[in-house]
This record gives structure tokens, sequence and C-alpha cells, in this order.
């Protein structure tokens, strides 16, 4: 159905997508480019909130080099929205440019759009077709996929460990387990996140910053820090930068006047502060998640939290992937990843698989995801 230039195309569009990784969130990262007679006119990426798409950026480079689209052949790893946002229709540009194909990776999982910008391309006489390494462009973003399908985000936990699983020594001790190849690999990580997910134990045993640093980047990633009783100190290193991203702290309960003082002082900071409680009088994980997803369109979690969290998070079932990193050695005793309960069965367990693997240095990379049940 493809023909090998098709797929080569294809395959740009998607490198002009991955230029969009840490730029576009909460749009989906898009790429496009234009071909005629077996070249390249024009290229184009989703720019930042509010900026163009990828469509339109590709017209207007194609424009801009003086190149006629009209009977082009366009290469899109979303299908072109067809409804008006906080930018016009890209549907609308395509047709004005009067191509003679329009090969589309995905359909939008958006219901605004869904099947609507192919039938409006289709309705003024430009052949679409659809699929073409239709996988690739949804592995790009799972995150946007999961928010418009599920109304939650991708949650992607991340934890470094020896072989033994152990994440620090028994006194705290964790930096470095890994080298630099892969603490620059989960910078890059962080920075295609919508926002970084901890709790107050790593804040008060760590006082880590959590932003990206490693790699470059034009916007930093939200914060959020998961606080039942808001015992983060008003000094964290986590509170610094808020020019440059935000912080939310999500606590159990603001019924107190004690809590309500304390929350005070975190908004003064310029800190958010909410509560989401549960009926254990902890936060509630999973409304949580629908939360970001629903009133903040965050569509990737990275979460560094400690054992204890970690443990609530799969127990919850509130994670979609893991981002593992063995280190080649033996800690002996030490803190294990998660704080899980013992199994009375195996068919207690939950089961994941590897869909991804790697070697950064001497530390391997595994990424898994949730296996479903037979």
């Amino acid at each position: 159905m493809y023909s090998a230039v098709d797929h080569q195309f294809m395959s740009e569009a998607l490198g002009q997508a991955k230029n969009a990784l840490y730029l576009s969130n909460p749009n989906p990262r898009v790429g496009c480019v234009i071909v005629k007679e077996g070249q390249v006119i024009g290229r184009g990426y989703t720019q930042k909130v509010g900026g163009p798409h990828a469509e339109v950026q590709a017209l207007a480079d194609a424009k801009a080099k003086g190149f006629d689209t009209v009977g082009a052949t366009i290469y899109v790893t979303l299908e072109p929205c067809s409804h008006t946002g906080r930018t016009p229709p890209c549907v609308d540009a395509l047709i004005a440019a009067k191509p003679a194909v329009v090969m589309i990776a995905m359909t939008d999982p958006n219901p605004l759009v869904s099947g609507k910008g192919i039938e409006r391309l289709r309705a003024a006489d430009i052949e679409v077709r659809c699929g073409l390494l239709e996988s690739d462009a949804k592995a790009m973003n799972l995150g946007f996929i999961s928010r418009m399908t599920r109304g939650l985000p991708w949650v992607r936990l991340k934890i470094a460990a020896s072989l033994d699983g152990k994440t620090a020594l028994s006194n705290g001790q964790s930096q470095w387990i890994t080298g630099s190849l892969a603490r620059a690999d989960g910078h890059r990580w962080r920075a295609q996140a919508c926002a970084i997910l901890t709790g107050v134990g790593t804040v008060k045993e760590d006082d880590p910053t959590l932003n990206v640093r490693d790699v470059p980047t034009e916007r930093q990633p939200w914060r959020i820090i998961v606080d039942s009783q808001l015992e983060t100190p008003l000094h964290a290193k986590i509170l610094n930068h808020l020019d440059q991203s935000g912080v939310i702290l999500v606590c159990a309960s603001l019924e107190s006047a004690h809590a309500q003082e304390k929350a005070k002082a975190f908004e003064e900071l310029g800190v958010q502060v909410i509560a989401m409680a549960n009926q254990n009088g902890k936060v509630d994980l999973p409304k949580l998640f629908a939360y970001l997803a629903q009133q903040c369109h965050m569509n990737e979690i990275h979460v560094e939290a400690g054992f204890k969290l970690n443990g609530s998070l799969l127990r919850e079932e509130c994670v979609d992937e893991l981002l593992l990193y063995y280190a080649p050695f033996f800690m002996g005793e030490g803190i294990g990843m998660a704080n899980i309960s013992p199994l009375a069965q195996l068919n207690q367990r939950q089961n994941w698989q590897i869909f991804d693997h790697n070697l950064l240095g001497q530390d391997l990379r595994l990424r898994l995801s949730k296996k479903e049940s037979n």
C-alpha cells in the first residue's frame, strides 16, 4: 500500500515531530514534510502552545523558499486539526494549499477532531491515506492519547537501582548509583514531561531541585509534591525558580486552621496548594492524576519518588510505564524500589512487559508497560 519513498518521507516527518518533544506540551508532537517531484519543499513541527502547528510551519517554510504546493504530497504524523483552538484549523490551510495527497500516520484521538479533519480534506477532493508508521506516531504521543481517551495522563515511574534492586544505602545515600549517561537520559525524560512528581519524603531527605539541567529546553516542567500533612520545608530547593515553572503541592486536607496557615505560606511563595483526600486520610492518587489531565491538561507525568510513594502508586495501579536504570553492582542491605506488600500467591502479582532496552555506558535501561491479563 505504501512505497519505500512514502516510508522515507513519513520517517522524516516523524523526525520533525521529535523536535517538538520538549516544546509542544500540552499539544501533541507533530511533524510535517511537503514533497513535490521527489523533493522536500517544506518542513515543520508543532511550536509552543499558541504557536503554529506542524502543517502551518511546513507550508510557511515552502512559501519562504518560493515553492508552489499545488499538487504536492504532504506527510503529517497526526490528523490535521479541524477545529479552532488557540490557532485556526490546520485543515483549512492544507485545503488552501491544494495538495494532491495528504499522508497521515494516525488519526487524532481528540474527540473534537477524530476523523473530521480527514473528512474535510476528502470533501475538498484531496486524496487522504492514513496509517503509515502509525505505531511510531502513537509512541511519540502516549500522553496525549492517554489524556484524550482515558482522561488520565501517561504516568512514567523512573527508578535507578543496583542489580539487587536497591535504590539507596540503608542510611539514605543514593548519589550516584548510575553513571553520567544514564543521569543525562533521565533528564531527557524529565524534559518531555508536563510535570515531575515526587513525595515529601524525597524532598526532605534529598532536597532535589527536580528541574531539567542536562539537556537544553525552552520550557521547564511543572513540579508536583505529594505531601499529605504539608511538611515540605519552605526553603526546599524544589520551590526555587518559580518564575520558570510552577509547583503544585498536594495535601490531604485544608480544613484545620493550622493547615490553612501553612498553605498560605506556600501560596505567598507562588506555590499552588490543593487538597485531595482518600478514605485513609492520605492523598487520593487516582483522583490527583485525573485532575492533572482534565483540569491542568497534562499529558505525561514523570515520577521520581521514594520507596513509599512508589509503592502507593504501584499498589493503586496509577503507573503506566516503568523506566528502570540498573547499575552493574550489588548493594546488599539498602532501600528497595517500592514498598510493596508480600504476595500470598503469585497470581496476585502485577505483570509487566519489556518493550524497550538500551545500554547507557555500563548501565542498563529498561522500559516496561503493564501486561494485559489473559
